[in-house]
């Protein structure tokens, strides 16, 4: 039981070192050329893979606030911490309060919407 585990790990870690490796741009292959980090994934189990994740690939292990190289967003995450956007909605609110309250359509701090002209919410969508 343990050996076929064993195989089963050293092929699913090969098999990934290798993809990984295929992958990789061959500006950031570390060492030797990668038809040789190929063979050696291939060839050598256990040791060949284990080399390829840990030595064979430029990693950027530290990404965001660490200080390591990665992608940052140096805007905001979501719409509501956009400022612009938050102001932008600001604006718009106000416009369509005043907008209503202009054309006598009712209170403009309610708080709520209506769904349009002639629709007072109240229909059950049954006829008696």
């Amino acid at each position: 039981m343990a050996r076929g585990i064993l195989a089963v790990l050293s092929i699913a870690l090969t098999v990934f070192a290798l993809a990984d490796c295929v992958q990789t741009q061959d500006d950031k292959v570390r060492g030797v050329p990668k038809w040789a980090w190929i063979v050696l994934i291939v060839l050598i189990p256990w040791v060949g893979p284990l080399t390829w994740l840990f030595v064979g690939k430029e990693r950027s292990w530290g990404r965001g606030s660490s200080g390591g190289p990665g992608p940052r967003r140096d805007g905001p995450l979501a719409p509501d911490e956009d400022p612009e956007f938050l102001r932008k909605l600001d604006e718009d609110i106000r416009r369509e309060r005043r907008e209503r309250r202009e054309r006598g359509e009712g209170p403009d701090d309610s708080g709520e919407l209506d769904d349009g002209p002639g629709d007072s919410g109240t229909d059950t969508g049954r006829s008696t």
